[in-house]
């Protein structure tokens, strides 16, 4: 997955030497950023931690499922537990060309499946940090992107890559990001509001191997202004087990596992 998908989210292997790195743009360090390889397929569980600002906990417990199909790539999430949000389930589909993410989210009290409009964007799935918009695909050229500077953080040597919208109706007017120089990953993130004053910061704390792709398997998202956090832990990650492109469906959301 690309980015977050992590969240569900979570994405964010192409290796390069320092004296190639040296001589990338902005542009090119993102794009490599976004094209870095996470397979044809997976399948993974996410526990899901909403942290308040007194340090209360409320986890929930997902199966997520995502495809790339070449010009689209799918994605969807069952939630199994607590048994306020069991049943519900949420599909991205994100595309390569020009157009918008199509998302849809299922709620079982009301047995239908509801679409996001481009105007519930800018919400908050399911009471934790992440939009909508977060979960979905960004395009590299929504954005004009930056070489800010080279940093070392957690002892990983990064480019820092300044990202402005090109969209004045996007939630952010602006993100910062520390790029891995080795592999592509983007280890941290901070968005800022439209008042460019720090929103949120988003901290990749693990990524491991699996089958031979890179995998971000622990995040978390913080709203520094509303002190209140998510951690996005994946398990039992699986890779190209050949999904049926019939996974992703509304009639799927609405049947569930």
């Amino acid at each position: 997955m690309k980015t977050l998908k992590t969240v569900i989210v979570v994405t964010l292997i192409i290796a390069a030497g320092f004296g190639a790195n040296a001589q990338l743009t902005g542009t090119e360090i993102v794009e490599k950023a976004y094209n870095r390889e996470t397979g044809d397929d997976q399948t993974s569980n996410l526990s899901m931690t909403l942290i308040n600002r007194s340090g209360a906990q409320r986890i929930r417990k997902i199966k997520q499922f995502s495809k790339d199909l070449g010009e689209v790539e799918k994605n969807i999430m069952f939630f199994l537990s607590p048994a306020d949000v069991k049943n519900t389930s949420f599909m991205s589909w994100s595309y390569d060309t020009d157009q918008s993410d199509d998302q849809w989210i299922y709620l079982p009290a009301l047995k239908k499946t509801k679409r996001i409009s481009s105007d519930s964007k800018s919400d908050y799935f399911m009471g934790s940090d992440f939009t909508y918009d977060d979960l979905g695909d960004r395009k590299l050229e929504d954005d004009t992107h930056k070489l800010l500077r080279e940093e070392t953080i957690d002892g990983k040597a990064c480019f820092v890559v300044e990202s402005v919208s090109n969209d004045d109706e996007y939630m952010y007017s602006k993100t910062v990001t520390w790029i891995i120089k080795d592999n592509f990953i983007g280890l941290k993130k901070e968005f800022y509001d439209e008042d460019e004053d720090l929103l949120k910061i988003l901290s990749i704390k693990e990524f491991k191997e699996v089958s031979g792709f890179l995998i971000i398997t622990n995040s978390e998202m913080e709203n520094v202004q509303k002190n209140h956090k998510t951690s996005m832990v994946l398990s039992d990650v699986q890779i190209n087990t050949g999904i049926p492109a019939s996974k992703f469906t509304e009639r799927m959301m609405m049947r569930g596992l």
